[in-house]
């Protein structure tokens, strides 16, 4: 019977199952022949007894030498098989929590934090691993050694083997006792550990910000604090495994004493043999190790349930962006339709019946103040986000007609924060497209206006850059992403203000080279620049959620209303910037 706190490995030990079996052959053979080996030396005691010869002691040392040789090889098979099946277990769990944590949903990285993730699948995931391995082994070699020794001692001496396991009761209460705390502090332990990675990990991505406000000596007391309260849980921990070990030892050496005082007795009177009890009292010394291996494997077994709980979260975080039931693999020709849009994030009104259509191939430009609504409004045509049913239509179709794959596939993206792998420049361009050929990965640098930057560099195209694209420029990244979209040859093409790192004479080399990039694609423009957005076929005002002016550059100057006041606003700040 599997224990319910196990349950969820259910589907992996059904898959190595045979393999478990064979380690269980292995198991029983090996504690088969450490069991025989007590019995071995009542013999030889009960027939030297009688005279010693030569022939009797090689006869009884060369028994002893068999049962020892297969011990140790069906040892080393158990270890092999049951070690080797955890290792296993680890790996396809560590595939199937990356596979299922690259299918959750943008929100939910919003709510975990990255160090907290980081700690799970490594920390918690090696804590599961010991529990699939050392702890089944051991528990495994005790209960079938237990097993075992106790039908040989019955058969030595019932009264014996009644007082030797007298403490039995005892010793379950201890552990059920100490089971539990440690299940409990190993929560709060691995609680702070992820605290720990998270601050640690923040730091690190945000050492440009910690080092800008010289808060290196604070974050340095912080984490101190942190890994403080960490030490502190844990030597809670260590000081109850202190205590449940000794305990354990105490109960077992008590039993010693009881076996010795009363057995000792027994064959002085004369109602047991010497070779028998000299048999008993090995098999006591034999369980020794097994009863202090239980205290080590409940340790194990509480941290790996522990962490199993926290594993088990997200296994089954649910992802919020699913193909939907009949949806099919489709062209996307490029129209898109928002149709009484509503939409809300964690309860707060974002977007409010909102219409618009933007006609395959054509571009529109997307304007407003901040929080105004448009990334979100962008976000949803990937399906980042995903709206109600019927309110986001691409080529006429309700959206999730689409497989979100082949939808993705026909969109380039720009998001508003920039984010390149810790990857040479070829890979972060060419991400997403296996077959990308370095005359396509030049082409693409070359309308992102960016090529001319990488040719400057010492390795070019090879140049590795830091963690999120650090060792380049603002403008430099943002330039990067827009040729890793261009590369893919989108339909679709969205750029969530990707030009706002970059001056204004950049900005013009960019936007005359996706003039000729955009002919035949419907592109989406974010902007707080006039600049960038005048050119586009039509103009969107959005304000708190609704579009409050749409039409041309010199249409939507004539309303007099926020875009005419948006324009003159920087057209003074240009002229002011040339006195």
């Amino acid at each position: 019977m599997i224990p319910k706190s196990m349950r969820p490995l259910l589907p992996y030990l059904k898959r190595y199952r045979w393999g478990f079996v064979a380690g269980v052959f292995c198991i029983f053979l090996s504690n088969g022949a450490w069991v025989l080996l007590p019995q071995v030396i009542r013999h030889a005691v009960d027939d030297l007894n009688t005279g010693v010869t030569s022939a009797k002691l090689l006869h009884f040392a060369l028994q002893m030498l068999e049962l020892a040789a297969v011990r140790g090889i069906f040892l080393f098979l158990t270890r092999w098989v049951v070690i080797g099946i955890s290792r296993d277990i680890e790996f396809d769990l560590r595939n199937d929590l990356f596979a299922h944590l690259e299918t959750l949903s943008y929100s939910y990285y919003q709510r975990m934090r990255t160090g907290d993730i980081m700690a799970r699948v490594t920390n918690d995931l090696n804590a599961v691993r010991m529990l699939l391995g050392p702890a089944i082994m051991y528990s495994a070699n005790t209960l079938v050694f237990t097993a075992a020794a106790l039908s040989f001692m019955v058969r030595i001496s019932p009264k014996l083997t009644f007082y030797a396991f007298l403490p039995l009761p005892v010793v379950s209460v201890v552990i059920q006792y100490f089971g539990r705390r440690i299940h409990e502090r190993f929560e709060r332990i691995q609680a702070m550990f992820s605290d720990i990675s998270a601050r640690a990990q923040e730091n690190f991505s945000g050492a440009r910000v910690v080092r800008a406000y010289v808060q290196e000596e604070a974050e340095i007391a912080a984490f101190e604090t942190a890994n403080q309260e960490y030490i502190a849980r844990s030597l809670k921990l260590v000081r109850l495994m202190g205590m449940l070990w000794p305990t354990l030892e105490f109960m077992l050496g008590l039993a010693i004493v009881l076996v010795l005082w009363i057995g000792g007795g027994e064959v002085l009177a004369g109602r047991m043999e010497i070779g028998g009890f000299a048999a008993f009292n090995i098999y006591m010394m034999q369980l020794t190790f097994p009863i202090i291996a239980l205290g080590w494997v409940v340790n194990i077994f509480q941290r790996g349930t522990a962490s199993l709980v926290r594993l088990n979260e997200i296994l089954h975080e649910p992802p919020e962006i699913e193909d939907e039931p009949g949806s099919v693999d489709r062209e996307v020709e490029g129209e898109i339709e928002f149709r009484g849009l509503n939409f809300a994030y964690q309860g707060k009104p974002v977007l409010r019946d909102l219409n618009l259509r933007i006609p395959a191939g054509s571009s529109m430009a997307i304007v407003g103040p901040t929080g105004s609504g448009k990334t979100t409004l962008v976000d949803l045509i990937p399906r980042i986000y995903d709206a109600a049913p019927g309110m986001v239509l691409v080529d006429g179709r309700p959206i999730r007609e689409f497989s979100v794959a082949s939808l993705r596939k026909s969109i380039g993206f720009v998001p508003q924060e920039t984010f390149l792998f810790s990857d040479r420049i070829r890979e972060n361009i060419a991400l997403g497209v296996e077959s990308a050929t370095d005359q396509e990965i030049h082409q693409a640098a070359e309308a992102a206006n960016i090529a001319t930057d990488i040719e400057s560099f010492p390795e070019r195209y090879q140049t590795m850059v830091g963690e999120r694209g650090i060792t380049l420029s603002g403008g430099q990244k943002q330039r990067t992403a827009i040729a890793r979209a261009l590369i893919r040859n989108p339909r679709i093409l969205i750029l969530d203000d990707a030009l706002s790192s970059v001056d204004t004479h950049t900005e013009d080399k960019i936007l005359n080279h996706l003039r000729e990039v955009m002919q035949g694609r419907t592109t989406i423009f974010i902007s707080h620049r006039v600049s960038t957005v005048r050119n586009a076929d039509r103009i969107a005002v959005l304000h708190e959620g609704r579009i409050v002016e749409s039409g041309t550059h010199n249409e939507l100057l004539a309303l007099n209303g926020y875009y005419s006041d948006l324009y003159n606003k920087q057209l003074l700040e240009e002229e002011l910037a040339e006195v």
